[in-house]
């Protein structure tokens, strides 16, 4: 729901309304019903609107409580605002809209930073103090929602997107070594606070950040499971947990079918899009719209499970949608795709939920998608290899296991002003897993899948992709309760069955057996894996321009192997490595960056 910018002038200056408007503009795909900016002092907002809750004007943004003496804009869903506006209105708070942003102002008002302890949903929120001229900016626990920042001497600037902030200007384009390691090491993800160039951060995460009008800040972390045993849930056995994960995800799917609007579904016929499908048949949806996407074969690889959702919309009646897209069609769609990444993003199914997005917008402004059950409750297969060592030895397992490959040869790749002395990525990891709490391996592990690499990879892809068509995509395999209690349940549990055992044991409750017990899929896009002709095309464009020469991220030498043999090249964990670097110097060049 929507997008959102700002500028804060912290050296006594007026801020530069017209590259706020710049960034409004480049936002408009994320909020294609509606405008505002607002400016006070030192202080200019900006906003795009997706009409999703109380779809009348006077929920427009940004939103201004006079009496208070507080405008905010804010880009997410607070599942449980009508719950928060009754208890707010005993409070004594009166109400002009039946708007979640109305509530989120309110509760500042209350509650002061501490609003977002209350609110169950995803959000990305500017809140400014009109006497103090202090600015709060705030993120959902899990990441949800992005908020990019742009720092220079007396100025931040913020938005929803990276894109807006280049539309702004001014804004330090360099490469980051540390994050140019990160992408070259974790299939592409760069954890908050940095991106892949230097002048842009991330807020991270279950962070308030709060600023000074001297431009002075302080962060708060305001959330983060222990990944400990908890003693309110000693004693329970598989049944027992099976029952209290079925609870839970049943109270995140409800929550998720607060709108204004009708709510459809992705569905790819695996265990986690068809358990939201089961639960909302449960909740008596009728007519629920189902949506797929599927891909021409390439090399003998199949690119579609037709069968498997085609399956699961028969069994629940849903009125059901595929999209069957031609390997030649991912070439084109790819630019499209690109341009709206906020960071370079190499999972194949970028392409794919970009065009699914487009076709999917035209009859719904909502989905829920099942992203994050595999992170939460340890589905996929190399999570075994990392349970099985001492918890002293999980970083170091970690590493070996998820990297693409080596600081080592990062060195015969990366040209030496591009490579980031030591070995970042792997001391990032190590920091990671050395914090208070995370009980055992595969605590470790899932923590950092969980709250590091799921966030700035499928959680950033799924926003990115469907956003850029103004439709608004709810997961709710990251609700925070749901989290919570996945990261107390025993490891055994998780890993039981293959991976997501518990998840399946709630899932053959309430779905036919054949879909829990089906092989687990991926979603294949043979045409990027097997770099189809048209793909390569592209690709071998990118690497060969005057551009890429001139930048000099890669050696040579590397490259020239890489096209020499397009698909024989791959990662430690089976990447098409000239995909990786290709996707990085296309990225870079689709947003202009010299």
């Amino acid at each position: 729901m929507c997008g959102l910018s700002g500028e804060i002038r912290f050296d006594g200056g007026r801020p530069d309304l017209a590259a706020v408007e710049r960034m409004t503009d480049r936002l408009a795909a994320r909020g294609p019903d509606g405008r505002g900016l607002w400016n006070r002092g030192a202080v200019a907002f900006g906003h795009r609107r997706l009409k999703i809750i109380d779809l009348s004007e006077r929920a427009a943004q940004p939103l201004t409580d006079e009496g208070a003496g507080l405008t905010c804009v804010f880009n997410g869903c607070i599942y449980n605002y009508q719950q928060l506006r009754d208890e707010l209105r005993g409070l004594g708070h009166r109400f002009e809209t039946t708007s979640d942003t109305e509530v989120v102002l309110k509760a500042y008002r209350q509650w002061g930073t501490d609003f977002v302890e209350h609110f169950a949903g995803m959000f990305a929120i500017a809140v400014a103090e009109h006497a103090t001229g202090r600015v709060v900016l705030a993120r959902d626990r899990l990441g949800i929602k992005p908020m990019y920042l742009a720092e220079r001497p007396g100025r931040l600037r913020f938005a929803s997107t990276l894109p807006a902030l280049l539309a702004g200007g001014e804004v330090d384009t360099s490469l980051d070594p540390v994050a140019v390691h990160h992408y070259m090491s974790w299939q592409s993800t760069v954890p908050a606070p940095r991106t892949v160039l230097a002048g842009v951060r991330k807020l991270p995460p279950a962070t308030v950040r709060v600023i000074e009008p001297d431009g002075r800040h302080r962060d708060h972390r305001y959330w983060q499971p222990s990944y400990t045993r908890r003693a309110d849930l000693a004693g329970m056995g598989p049944d027992e947990w099976r029952d209290a994960v079925l609870a839970s995800l049943r109270t995140a799917v409800r929550r998720r079918m607060v709108a204004d609007v009708p709510v459809g579904v992705l569905l790819s016929g695996g265990l986690d899009s068809s358990l939201i499908v089961a639960l909302l048949a449960e909740e008596g949806q009728k007519d629920l719209a189902t949506f797929s996407v599927g891909f021409e074969s390439e090399a003998g690889e199949d690119g579609d499970e037709f069968l498997y959702s085609d399956q699961v919309a028969r069994h629940f009646d849903t009125d059901h949608h595929q999209l069957m897209v031609p390997s030649d069609r991912v070439s084109t769609a790819l630019d499209g795709a690109v341009a709206a990444m906020s960071e370079p993003m190499t999972s194949h199914d970028v392409v794919a939920f970009h065009l699914l997005s487009e076709q999917v917008s035209k009859d719904v402004s909502v989905v829920q998608s099942g992203q994050g059950a595999d992170e939460v409750f340890g589905g996929y297969h190399w999570y075994p290899a990392l349970a099985e060592v001492p918890r002293e030895d999980e970083p170091e397992r970690y590493a070996d296991v998820y990297s693409d490959r080596s600081h080592a040869e990062l060195a015969k790749i990366l040209q030496p002003h591009m490579l980031a002395p030591g070995d970042p990525s792997r001391e990032y990891i190590r920091r990671h897993m050395a914090e208070p709490g995370a009980e055992t391996a595969l605590d470790a592990a899932l923590r950092t899948e969980t709250h590091v690499m799921m966030i700035d990879d499928p959680v950033k892809r799924v926003d990115n992709m469907t956003m850029d068509w103004g439709l608004e995509a709810r997961v709710p395999f990251l609700d925070h309760e749901l989290v919570e209690l996945a990261a107390a349940c025993p490891p055994e549990l998780k890993l039981a069955q293959g991976g997501k055992g518990v998840l399946k044991d709630a899932g053959r409750t309430v779905l036919p057996r054949s879909v829990v017990d089906r092989p687990k899929g991926y979603f294949p896009v043979p045409a990027i894996r097997h770099m189809a002709a048209p793909v390569l095309g592209r690709v071998r464009e990118a690497l060969t321009s005057p551009a890429a020469r001139g930048r000099g991220l890669f050696q040579e030498e590397y490259v020239s192997r890489l096209l020499a043999a397009p698909d024989d090249h791959r990662t430690s964990r089976g990447a098409n490595a000239l995909w990786q670097i290709a996707l990085l110097e296309i990225w870079l060049q689709t947003h202009g960056i010299d």
